[in-house]
């Protein structure tokens, strides 16, 4: 018998807006709370906002406002992802809203922030991982840094921060405190997500130089690699046992192995190695890496992915919902269960708040 969702009988409030909180709505629909999702009349519905019902409320009408506030009532949990200052002019503020719903957890997700020199500034992943020094270095040795889709601000530091807020407010208040107001920033948490780094720094074992350290591509055994059919795999044998073990696949040099930490050699080791991959092709060098220690995988596309053993096995993607194509993550890990529909829970909305 599957566990119940840990977080059944939440309810979420959420108004929608682009990434980060469509991210962190799905999130905690999945994980069984009941999210209601505020839509503009008409707008087309985000990404990320299958798994969870939709009311269409114009907030520019007093009716809708009267609505809005009447849902914020019932809620444990309100998300916004508008820029500073909008709620208010709706009359849809934390002070407001929570001087109706004290308990209410009430959370502002933005790029920069509530408050700062940018907080009225627009922008978008690449701009808030651009001020982190995260973006500076996904980049190899004296080239362009490579944005990695939006997944590190708006999702790693964005939607992923905000639940986490969102859950530690949760607790806070279910052990005898009140509702807040949280201010979760996509740069907050993307500078949170450099905390290795800048310890690394510190010590003197980061450079500033991108791609010259040995997680940044600068090493040569934590890279991306091309095969013989043009298509790659990644290699991340970083600990001794495992380069080993790399050195056997490859058919490299052993004395490699005594000498691997030395950066001067480091450029000739990538072209052993890179001489070495061209030999095979993608998926014979991933066949011969099964079973072994050697930290090299292929790199699959998504719908690649979707079909991998392991990812099939685990159950991280199952089929999207119906009238779509291809796959949707889920969380069986966590005890969330199958994905939810977009109409489950509609209906509990219309009770009595909490």
């Amino acid at each position: 018998m599957s566990p119940e969702p840990p977080l059944r009988g939440l309810r979420v409030l959420e108004f929608l807006g682009l990434g980060p909180g469509p991210f962190a709505g799905m999130l905690l629909a999945d994980l069984g709370a009941d999210v209601l999702a505020v839509a503009r009349p008409g707008s087309p519905r985000p990404a990320l906002a299958e798994n969870r019902p939709v009311v269409e409320l114009d907030l520019k009408t007093a009716d809708g406002r009267a609505e809005a506030l009447r849902l914020t009532d019932r809620a444990d949990v309100l998300t916004e992802a508008f820029r500073p200052g909008v709620m208010e002019r709706l009359g849809l503020g934390p002070k407001a809203v929570r001087e109706r719903n004290p308990g209410l957890v009430y959370a502002r997700m933005t790029g920069w922030g509530q408050d700062g020199p940018l907080t009225a500034r627009a922008g978008h992943d690449i701009n808030y991982i651009g001020i982190t020094g995260a973006l500076h270095h996904a980049a190899r040795q004296g080239q362009v840094p490579t944005p990695t889709a939006n997944l590190l601000g708006d999702f790693g530091g964005g939607g992923m921060y905000l639940v986490v807020s969102v859950l530690a407010a949760l607790h806070r208040r279910n052990s005898g405190g009140e509702g807040e107001e949280l201010d979760v920033a996509v740069t907050d948490g993307t500078v949170y997500l450099t905390a290795m780094l800048h310890e690394y720094r510190s010590r003197g074992t980061w450079s500033d130089i991108a791609g010259s350290n040995r997680l940044d591509t600068g090493a040569p055994y934590y890279d991306v690699y091309a095969c013989a059919d043009g298509r790659h795999v990644a290699i991340g044998a970083l600990e001794a046992p495992f380069f080993a073990e790399l050195a056997r696949l490859l058919d490299l040099d052993p004395g490699w192995a005594g000498k691997r930490e030395d950066p001067a050699g480091w450029p000739e080791l990538r072209r052993d190695i890179e001489r070495a991959l061209l030999r095979r092709t993608r998926d014979e060098w991933a066949a011969a890496a099964e079973g072994t220690d050697a930290c090299l995988t292929p790199v699959l596309d998504l719908a690649e992915a979707a079909a991998h053993p392991h990812i099939r096995t685990r159950g991280t993607l199952v089929p999207a919902p119906a009238g779509q194509r291809g796959w949707r993550p889920a969380l069986p890990g966590l005890g969330a269960g199958p994905p939810r529909t977009a109409d489950d829970g509609l209906g509990r909305w219309s009770s009595p708040g909490p």
